[in-house]
């Protein structure tokens, strides 16, 4: 197979880096959670929801604008959604009071619909048909390093600068990621036109909609506990604002590390299996941290082997909805992303009230029983 030409992989990196900065925006809230709440006199909770409205707009809206604005040319899709995503973040990072806030995340929410469906059919569409699994591998490379790079380096801007800083930086790098793409990706033809009833048809699909909800309740049990990570270390593990920068970057590098392990075990086994070994790894995680001492050994042991459960289950559920949506798998696929960002919602949601009302155990707890949840929904009939 011939290497991809230097200008698509220009195009391709910087449709990379657009997955980098959704992300990473998306998820600052979790590593910046102490700082948000200092510089708005906000509790944990009240941050925490944050992360939640910003979920649920995603959710809600990444179909349906996919419904009105599908037929658009995908990269003009990506621009539009690059800078609403930008302008939100500018909103956040000057906002009087608690009220802006929320509404700034529902539009960093809408922004952020706008451009994760359609990146990987953009890099898709940049090359041969041969190439194109190497071309979504190197946009979908921007997921990990926010994991790697993107969270703590945001976790530690907002310790040292502040919340208004960082915002303000994920701001401005939403917009030169705008420019760039604008300047290196090739316009192309308008989407696919998805009706309202092609997407009805999608979402309650009797195969499809047990799939779906392993992924809801997979996301709502990593972020039962994982939205709260950063009052945890806090409170629990008597860790500094640096340990919780320190601690997004042990998660990123065992992310990654359990993304190159999914590349090698995904030829020897079903996707199925591989969720059930991921969800079984977060499971004894949950329990291992609930009868182990509360040091920070501990922690960052618990950590390493999350984030390696976690980076098996992902992949393996997107490859999951690939080999059960054989036609529509791009709208497939686009509802699987609202799933996880409902089942983020609901768990960030969940972890604020366990939280308050109970302790770092029930958090846990809470955890674990939607993960048994999950998977019971993988058991159903395909």
């Amino acid at each position: 197979m011939r290497a991809i030409a230097q200008p698509a992989v220009l195009a391709l990196r910087s449709l990379s880096l657009a997955y980098f900065v959704q992300a990473t925006g998306a998820l600052s809230v979790v590593g910046g959670l102490a700082a948000i709440g200092a510089a708005w006199r906000l509790s944990d909770a009240q941050s925490a929801l944050l992360i939640t409205v910003f979920g649920i707009t995603f959710a809600l809206a990444a179909p349906l604008l996919q419904v009105a604005f599908g037929h658009l040319p995908r990269r003009r899709q990506v621009l539009i959604g690059l800078s609403v995503f930008s302008a939100a973040a500018l909103v956040f990072a000057l906002a009087p009071d608690y009220r802006v806030l929320l509404s700034a995340r529902v539009a960093m929410g809408l922004g952020a619909a706008l451009i994760g469906p359609v990146l990987g059919a953009l890099a898709a569409g940049l090359v041969e048909q041969k190439q194109q699994g190497s071309a979504i591998a190197m946009v979908l490379l921007g997921l990990s390093l926010a994991g790697l790079v993107g969270m703590p380096l945001a976790a530690w801007v907002a310790q040292v600068w502040g919340a208004r800083v960082l915002f303000l930086g994920v701001a401005a790098a939403g917009l030169m990621t705008a420019l760039l793409i604008r300047a290196a990706v090739p316009a192309q033809p308008g989407g696919q036109a998805i009706t309202l009833a092609t997407l009805g048809r999608v979402l309650f699909d009797p195969v499809l909609l047990p799939a779906y909800l392993v992924v809801f309740f997979i996301a709502g049990g990593v972020y039962a506990t994982y939205a709260f990570i950063a009052p945890i270390i806090r409170d629990v593990f008597h860790g500094s604002a640096q340990t919780v920068s320190t601690a997004m970057a042990v998660l990123g590098v065992a992310g990654v590390v359990g993304n190159l392990f999914v590349v090698r075990a995904a030829r020897r086994y079903s996707a199925d299996a591989m969720l059930l070994a991921g969800m079984g790894l977060l499971a004894l995680d949950l329990v291992l941290l609930m009868l182990l001492p509360a040091t920070l050994a501990v922690l960052f042991g618990a950590l390493l082997l999350w984030a390696f459960a976690t980076d098996i289950v992902w992949p393996s559920q997107q490859r999951r909805i690939v080999e059960l949506s054989a036609e529509l798998r791009g709208v497939a696929l686009a509802v699987t992303a609202s799933f996880v960002f409902a089942g983020i919602a609901f768990g960030s949601a969940v972890a604020g009230l366990l939280y308050r009302w109970h302790g770092y155990h029930a958090n846990l707890l809470g955890s674990l029983l939607l993960l048994l949840l999950a998977a019971a929904c993988l058991r159903q009939p395909a």
